[in-house]
């Protein structure tokens, strides 16, 4: 999927903390910007442990400023994204948020993930997030969830592009 996107969204969370995959998803971006793949980092105001986990994170890793988008920003247009890559998130892209009145987070904004043509997952098992909530975009038909540490699944997809 990645591979033959024009326009990919990466969206980080606290799983990416935790297995310090920040370095990688750099990687990761260098090679997809190679091959004229235009990616962008979107940023959910409370991912992570604190506002501004995932800024700080990215800014560590020499991410470009101008990659980096508030959900804000872009969260109107994300059916323009080929391929949205979720790393370590979950309640920030929980679409119950929108649409299940019994949801806790239910009103809480999210980034709208599931509006991109494909998602894909990066998750270490099918745990709920911080919320407790059970996440619906896992079973959309536009998701696909791929389990293990975020580090090593970003690692293992950048190996696989250098390859193509």
């Amino acid at each position: 999927l990645l591979a033959f996107a024009d326009h990919v969204a990466i969206v980080p969370g606290y799983g990416m903390a935790v297995s310090q995959a920040q370095q990688a998803v750099t990687e990761l971006q260098v090679q997809l910007n190679r091959t004229g793949t235009r990616v962008d980092h979107i940023i959910h105001p409370v991912a992570g442990r604190m506002p501004g986990h995932m800024n700080v994170l990215l800014a560590e890793a020499n991410v470009p400023y101008a990659n980096i988008h508030a959900m804000d920003e872009v969260n109107e247009h994300m059916d323009r994204y080929q391929v949205v890559l979720v790393i370590g998130a979950n309640d920030v892209v929980n679409p119950a948020a929108e649409n299940d009145p019994g949801c806790s987070i239910y009103g809480m904004p999210i980034i709208r993930a599931y509006k991109a043509a494909q998602v894909v997952v990066l998750k270490r098992g099918m745990s709920k997030g911080y919320s407790g909530e059970r996440n619906p975009l896992l079973e959309r038909q536009n998701c696909r969830v791929l389990f293990g540490d975020a580090k090593e699944s970003v690692q293992t997809i950048l190996n696989e592009l250098k390859r193509i």
